[in-house]
C-alpha cells in the first residue's frame, strides 16, 4: 500500500467524521471532503492535507469526478430521521447514495469503499432506517470488482454527540420528571473514537476487505438505564417513569410533527431491536474499546472538550517529539 494515499470522505464534516478526518490527515493523507455548505467543513479547512469543494454528492456526475484517482472512498452519510413519514428520505440518503457510489466506483482498479451502517439494518429491520442501510449493504455486497469493508456500530456517544448530549439537553429542561419512551431498549455504546480507530484500519488494512464488523462498546444498558447515568453523572435528581410500548408509540407520534423531531415513529421501530453486537468486530480488529461509564462525564464535559482542530495539532505535536 502507498504511503500516502488519496481518500475521500462523504459526511465528512459530521460528529465522526471530523474525527476521522483528523486522524487521516494526521497520517499524511490527502483527503477529499465534498460539502454542500462551506460553514459545516471550515474547522477541518486549516488542516494543509484536507480539500473540502463545494459539491452535491447525490450528482451522479459530480460523484463520479470527486471518487476518480481515490485509492479509498468512505460514506459516512447517514440521518436519524426524515421530513416525511414515508421512508423517502431515508432512502435517498442511504440505499439511493450507496447505489450511486457503487455505480461511480465499480469497475475501478484497486479503488476500496468503506461504509457506515448500523447494527440489525437489514430488509427486515422495523425501521426505514434499518431497512435503508441494509439495502445500501446489499447494493455494496453485490458489486462486481469493488474492495469493501462495513461497519455496524452501536449507539456511539462521545463529545458533542447526538445521543448523550440530547438526553442531557432534556434532562437539563425537563422539570425533574422524565417520561422515557422504550426504557428497555438494549445498547452497547460506543465512544467515537473507537469507531475512528475502527474506520482507521479498514481504510489501511486489505484485511479488512470483504468484511463486516459489528462493534459495539464492552458494556450493555437498557435506554433507563442510559438516562439515569447521564441524570446522576449531571447530578440533578431525576424521577425517570418509563412508558410501555402503547404509550412509547403515541409519544412518538405526536414527536413526528414537532419541529426538529427529538423523536419519531421510525426512531421508535428502531428500538424494537436491540442494538447490542452479536460478534466482537472490535476483538477482529485488535482494538479494546473504552467502557462507557468511563467516557460519560467527559461526553457531557462541552467546555473541557478538545475540538477536533485542538486535537490535530495536539496530535502533530506529539508526532514531531
Amino acid at each position: 500500500m502507498k504511503n500516502s494515499l488519496q481518500i475521500c470522505v462523504l459526511g465528512g464534516s459530521g460528529f465522526v467524521g471530523s474525527r476521522l478526518v483528523a486522524r487521516l490527515a494526521n497520517a499524511g493523507h490527502a483527503i477529499v471532503v465534498p460539502t454542500r455548505i462551506a460553514a459545516r467543513a471550515a474547522h477541518l479547512r486549516l488542516m494543509p492535507t484536507v480539500t473540502t469543494p463545494i459539491a452535491d454528492i447525490h450528482d451522479p456526475a459530480t460523484l463520479n469526478r470527486l471518487t476518480s484517482g481515490c485509492d479509498v472512498v468512505v460514506n459516512l452519510v447517514g440521518i436519524l430521521n426524515e421530513k416525511g413519514r414515508k421512508g423517502d428520505g431515508f432512502h435517498h440518503a442511504h440505499a439511493a447514495l450507496a447505489g450511486k457510489l457503487v455505480a461511480a466506483l465499480e469497475g475501478s482498479t484497486g479503488i476500496k469503499l468503506v461504509q457506515m451502517s448500523a447494527l440489525k439494518a437489514g430488509a427486515d429491520g422495523p425501521s426505514y432506517y434499518l431497512k435503508s442501510k441494509g439495502e445500501a449493504e446489499r447494493l455494496i455486497r453485490k458489486a462486481t470488482g469493488l474492495r469493501w469493508t462495513i461497519l455496524r456500530p452501536s449507539v456511539i456517544f462521545g463529545p458533542g454527540d447526538s445521543f448523550v448530549n440530547r438526553f442531557a439537553g432534556l434532562i437539563a429542561l425537563l422539570p425533574g420528571v422524565f417520561p422515557l419512551a422504550m426504557p428497555g431498549a438494549r445498547f452497547a455504546p460506543v465512544h467515537v473514537d473507537d469507531v475512528v480507530a475502527a474506520l482507521g484500519r479498514a481504510v489501511l488494512d486489505s484485511a479488512t476487505d470483504g468484511q463486516v464488523y459489528e462493534l459495539g462498546g464492552p458494556e450493555t444498558f437498557t435506554l433507563g438505564e442510559i438516562v439515569r447515568q447521564i441524570a446522576s453523572t449531571m447530578s440533578r435528581r431525576v424521577l425517570v417513569i418509563g412508558l410501555p410500548q402503547k404509550l412509547s408509540r403515541l409519544q412518538a407520534a405526536v414527536m413526528d410533527f414537532v419541529p426538529g423531531k427529538p423523536f419519531s415513529t421510525d426512531n421508535y421501530r428502531s428500538l424494537l431491536v436491540e442494538s447490542v453486537p452479536a460478534e466482537d468486530g472490535f476483538a477482529r480488529l485488535g482494538i479494546q474499546p473504552a467502557a462507557f461509564t468511563t467516557l460519560l462525564p467527559a461526553s457531557l464535559d462541552r467546555l473541557r472538550a478538545r475540538t477536533v482542530l485542538d486535537e490535530y495539532r495536539r496530535d502533530r505535536r506529539e508526532a514531531a517529539r
